[in-house]
């Protein structure tokens, strides 16, 4: 049995592992919500940096993952690639803001995004935007929206402050995009959980596009899975470092699982 490690700053990762459990049901994964340390989006490239590292090293000296899921956009934004150079022997699969699924999707060429400072204002996600804004025959204009405190409260499961915070950011990206805009990137893997509120503040006429099929999909590649192979369901081991209560109500909540969550301590 192949076994995938996979990490966020929360719950948020939970949307990348309902995608990864629908795909691939035979996996054994071994997910980490790095709570004490939440929100990522927040913290400086050196403290996203050490905490992705010290729970990958963890990840493999302790359950030996064959491959390891960033379910994480700051920390893929900001810590990947510095995991690939200090772990070349492992399949590292992260998640980006769908700016490329996005682009093709819309009609209108005017895509919003919504995502974590820490995202927005990293270099990685600087290249894929001027790539795609650039691009000769059918450029893409995208309005950027950080979303401070959002995954936050989406963590702790509040949900007036998710309102009121949906609401002010809703507000502030119509406030700057153009009125054909089609389509709105979920940036953060914490920001499905609050698809509903958003859907309902957009409009029937705007399409969230969010990543977990198509990292699911990218998780099953590097593991040389074959498609349509069928498999006994695992369940996944639920570890936090923050109060694991949270992240079981959370499994609970969005992945109706009914597995307990443990404490880590790294």
């Amino acid at each position: 049995m192949k076994t995938v490690g996979v990490f966020d700053s929360g719950v948020g990762g939970l949307s990348v592992l309902r995608a990864l459990l629908a795909e691939l049901p035979g996996v054994r994964f071994i997910y980490v919500a790095d709570s004490a340390y939440a929100p990522y989006g927040e913290r400086t490239v050196s403290e996203i940096t050490d905490r992705s590292e010290r729970i990958t090293a963890w990840l493999r000296g302790t359950h030996h993952i064959d491959a390891l899921v960033v379910a994480c956009n700051t920390a893929t934004a900001l810590a990947i690639d510095s995991l690939r150079a200090t772990h070349p022997d492992l399949p590292i699969v992260g998640v980006e803001p769908a700016l490329k699924p996005a682009a093709l999707m819309s009609h209108t060429r005017h895509v919003g995004v919504l995502a974590t400072r820490g995202t927005l204002d990293s270099q990685r996600f600087a290249r894929l935007r001027t790539q795609l804004e650039s691009a000769a025959l059918s450029p893409v204009h995208f309005i950027c929206q950080p979303c401070d405190g959002l995954a936050d409260a989406i963590e702790r499961h509040d949900l007036r402050t998710q309102q009121s915070l949906c609401e002010r950011y809703v507000a502030a990206l119509r406030e700057h995009a153009p009125g054909d805009m089609d389509t709105v990137v979920l940036g953060c893997t914490h920001y499905p959980f609050a698809a509903d509120v958003l859907t309902q503040l957009l409009g029937p006429a705007v399409t969230l596009v969010d990543t977990g099929i198509a990292v699911a999909r990218r998780t099953r590649d590097v593991l040389g899975m074959s498609i349509g192979v069928v498999t006994p369901a695992t369940p996944p081991v639920l570890l936090s470092t923050g109060d694991p209560a949270k992240l079981s109500q959370g499994a609970s909540r969005w992945l109706d699982l009914q597995t307990r969550a443990e404490q880590l301590l790294v």
